[in-house]
């Protein structure tokens, strides 16, 4: 934690660093997203990738019902990730 008054400078600093350079700061809040939309499309690959495992474990029943989940959640990332 820091103390008020490196709070307070703080503070300062970033609210400067708003003001002469948003470009810099925004690059800074897409990194975030663009990490989050990478780790989505990994689990993505990685769920669709375990279809096999479940056809062959679990049978025809969940290999016909894994494909329609995952296409389910393929969407609401999709439309998760146009709303970044």
């Amino acid at each position: 934690m820091l103390s008020k008054e490196d709070q307070r400078r703080f503070d300062e600093i970033t609210r400067n660093l708003r003001e002469t350079d948003p470009e810099f700061v925004a690059r800074l809040g897409h990194r975030a997203r663009n990490r989050r939309a990478r780790f989505m499309l990994l689990l993505t690959v990685l769920l669709w990738a375990s279809v096999p495992a479940v056809v062959v474990l679990g049978g025809w029943l969940a290999a016909a019902l894994v494909p329609m989940v995952l296409v389910a959640a393929g969407v609401l990332v999709w439309q998760a990730r146009r709303h970044f």
